[in-house]
């Protein structure tokens, strides 16, 4: 079987660096002509809360040739309908594509290739680029696992050997809901990554101080007032129920409910959103597929959603250089 990896970032060098140091053969293929040199040269360094070396294969999209079972997609989401349009050349006729973006793309990635090769993953785990060829791990080694399901009831046959691959790295929930796993991972991004790209700064020191937790807060308690209003079953997270831990209707519940989320969050406290790393490299960023996804959804179910409204301004404000990554933003939100 043949696998490339579309778009090895920071996750897809790590995830690329496990499967292939678990002795299965896998493709990176990254813009990044430094990135991909550094990749040949000295192999996927791995740094952060594990550390190792590994040699890996790895090449620009300009290299490609021929045709691939499964690619797994990790490009930014802004560029989907060209991206996929282009990849369909390279997918075999009952290959996969499985894609590991953020948000809620399967559906138009299916309109391009067709519901039974579209497999999707969510990861509860987060990475960093240090430099060309070295990526920071900055989740704790347990909380390596991923969710993968389909959005076709038929799923594509190389669903069980995508698992197995993924194994390599860490555990794998298989979901039958798939789209409440998808809103489960929305729902972290658009909190976390909403609030670390707002404030500049990492999850866990999003969720440390008061006045920036209630925003936090704020922004989990939409998403599961919009998934109810749209009758979407929210998945659990690592076997954690998020709406049971973070949901609240009492006074009592929501103070439990801000006591509960620097807990909750506290594996993944040094990850800092994608956005930002974007923001930090003057690319737009993946908000309008984040919290604007939460925006659109609420506007379709009648459910208001002012702080994922707020977000999204903010974040495009910054794109635009009004405002710059600072807590100074928390003002904005009152």
């Amino acid at each position: 079987m043949r696998v490339a990896i579309y778009g090895a970032g920071s996750l897809g060098t790590i995830l690329g660096a496990y499967i292939t140091k678990g002795g299965e053969k896998i493709e990176l293929i990254n813009r990044n002509k430094a990135h991909v040199e550094a990749l040949q040269t000295k192999g996927a360094q791995v740094v952060g809360t594990v550390q190792f070396t590994q040699p890996v294969v790895a090449y620009t999209p300009a290299e490609m040739s021929g045709k691939y079972d499964v690619i797994f997609l990790m490009t930014k989401q802004q560029h989907n309908a060209e991206v996929v349009e282009m990849l369909k050349g390279y997918l075999a006729e009952d290959g996969a594509l499985v894609t590991f973006q953020n948000g809620l793309p399967e559906v138009q990635i299916a309109e391009i290739l067709g519901a039974e090769r579209v497999l999707g993953c969510t990861v509860a785990w987060g990475a960093t680029m240090q430099g060309p060829g070295v990526c920071e791990l900055t989740s704790a080694p347990d909380a390596l696992s991923f969710s993968l399901g389909a959005i076709s009831p038929n799923r594509n046959k190389h669903f069980e050997a995508v698992k197995a691959l993924l194994e390599k790295m860490g555990t794998v929930d298989v979901e039958d809901n798939f789209i409440g796993t998808r809103w489960s991972k929305l729902l972290i991004n658009a909190s976390f990554s909403g609030m670390s790209a707002v404030l500049g700064c990492t999850f866990g020191e999003a969720a440390a101080p008061r006045a920036s937790r209630r925003i936090v807060q704020a922004l989990i308690k939409e998403c599961i007032d919009v998934c109810a209003a749209g009758g979407i079953r929210i998945e659990p997270v690592q076997g954690k129920d998020i709406v049971k831990l973070l949901d609240y209707k009492s006074g009592i519940k929501k103070a439990i409910s801000f006591f509960i989320i620097p807990i909750a969050i506290r594996k993944h406290a040094k990850l800092k959103a994608s956005m930002l790393q974007d923001i930090e490299k003057g690319k737009l960023t993946e908000v309008d597929a984040i919290n604007g996804a939460v925006s659109a959804y609420g506007r379709k179910v009648g459910c208001p959603t002012p702080m994922n409204d707020k977000v999204v301004e903010i974040i495009h404000s910054i794109e635009q250089g009004k405002l710059t990554p600072s807590f100074d933003n928390l003002k904005l939100f009152e």
